[in-house]
């Protein structure tokens, strides 16, 4: 039997501290979701949510693997920066403004966001553009269920995701890297897509919080930075939002950000991707698998140009 020292254990390997300390929270907020079973208020989870004809047949990635590898640069730029600094975000109060080209313009707390559509589990790949990519079983509901609730106006061409900016809780926002707030976007008739989701939870439980928690996009077919973590803003717009990777490095990262094999990232292939793990690679499937379903949306559109 092998037994490992700390010092021989990697972070990704350690269930995070937030998968059990905010179960009991979570399970007050709860109220009109299906939990599984009778637990113990300390063990409640989201429960396993309406099964979802969209998720994919491929085995989930491990647990420790989506709460131990993560991009969300307010916490660090190493992978497993978010999972070691991100229990101090501050999750309470937490409301989302939406508004810009609506009708109805309002502020939603996470309760109310809550109540809106039940919840379903949609087992979706994630891939990044650094070349690896999951498979997450996550708990949410489509975008369009919450855009529906302002009303948006036939002007309405573009929503923009704005995330939380706490500088107390969040070391990466002192540097540079990036201009914060995080600012990502999708057309309108992206975010409508049934396939995109506002995601709660992941494997039946509440989002940790290096995972985006309290609530996130998924945007399946795109590469994973376009999926905002800790959104606190939407707007619709007539205009496409300025991006943060797009101010960043625009000659990297296009407003699209599909992932497409056939157009490489200027300092890398896209064509192979790595499965967490995973030894071996595999190829990357166009549009991240989902092309049946998202391709119409660019009929038209070269998509080496408009990347």
């Amino acid at each position: 039997m092998l037994i490992q020292r700390p010092e021989n254990i990697f972070p990704s390997e350690i269930t995070p501290r937030p998968l059990f300390d905010r179960r009991r929270e979570f399970l007050r907020l709860s109220a009109g979701v299906a939990l599984a079973g009778m637990l113990p208020a300390a063990e409640a989870k989201l429960g396993p949510g309406k099964p979802s004809a969209y998720s994919v047949s491929e085995t989930p990635t491990p647990l420790k693997h989506v709460a131990g590898y993560n991009n969300y640069y307010e916490f660090g730029t190493d992978k497993e920066d978010p999972a070691r600094t991100a229990h101090a975000l501050r999750l309470r109060p937490w409301t989302v403004q939406i508004d810009g080209l609506v009708k109805q313009p309002k502020t939603l707390d996470i309760e109310d966001i809550l109540k809106l559509a039940p919840l379903e589990e949609r087992i979706y790949r994630l891939r990044c553009v650094e070349g690896w990519s999951m498979v997450i079983p996550w708990l949410g509901f489509p975008v369009a269920s919450l855009l529906k609730q302002v009303e948006p106006l036939g002007s309405a061409k573009y929503v923009e995701f704005i995330t939380a900016v706490q500088p107390e809780t969040m070391p990466g926002v002192s540097s540079r890297v990036l201009d914060w707030p995080y600012v990502e976007g999708l057309r309108i008739d992206e975010a409508m897509h049934p396939l995109a989701i506002i995601a709660l939870g992941l494997y039946g439980d509440v989002l940790p919080n290096q995972n985006g928690a309290p609530l996130r996009l998924v945007v399946p077919w795109k590469y994973g930075f376009k999926s905002g973590k800790s959104i606190v803003r939407i707007r619709l717009t007539d205009k496409e939002p300025r991006t943060s990777w797009m101010k960043s490095a625009p000659q990297e990262y296009g407003f699209y950000s599909n992932v497409n094999p056939e157009v490489d990232h200027p300092r890398w292939s896209q064509a192979r991707e790595r499965r967490i793990g995973e030894f071996s690679k595999r190829n990357t499937l166009m549009f991240n698998g989902y092309a049946e379903q998202v391709s119409q949306l660019y009929t038209g559109m070269d998509l080496r140009k408009q990347f």
